[in-house]
């Protein structure tokens, strides 16, 4: 039986094992995000009033921390609060849907 688990990038020597690699960690990521989206679904059942739904203050939060802990690491601090925006739009508009549908 073949070994399915990916090499460290650093142990990569061909692009076949860079992109298992990467097709392992896309999958884990996306795995991921389901979790981060039942969150808001709980959200969506605990907030009384659609208004509380976007919140601003904490969305800027969750990207500053994002942008953190990119800079921490060397990654390219832009490119992950970008990311982090697309996110949290998201899971606001996520988040909204669910809410109307347990109210609507």
């Amino acid at each position: 039986m073949p070994n399915t688990t990916p090499l460290s990038p650093d142990a990569c020597s061909t692009m076949a094992e860079v992109r298992a690699g990467v097709d392992d960690l896309d999958a884990r990521l996306v795995e991921m995000l389901a979790t981060r989206f039942a969150y808001m679904r709980a959200a969506a059942r605990i907030k009384p009033e659609r208004g509380q739904v976007r919140d601003e203050p904490r969305k800027a939060e969750v990207i500053a921390n994002a942008r953190a802990r990119a800079e921490g690491l060397g990654l390219p601090a832009d490119a992950v609060a970008a990311i982090w925006e697309g996110l949290v739009e998201a899971s606001i508009a996520y988040e909204l849907d669910h809410w109307d549908e347990r109210r609507g």
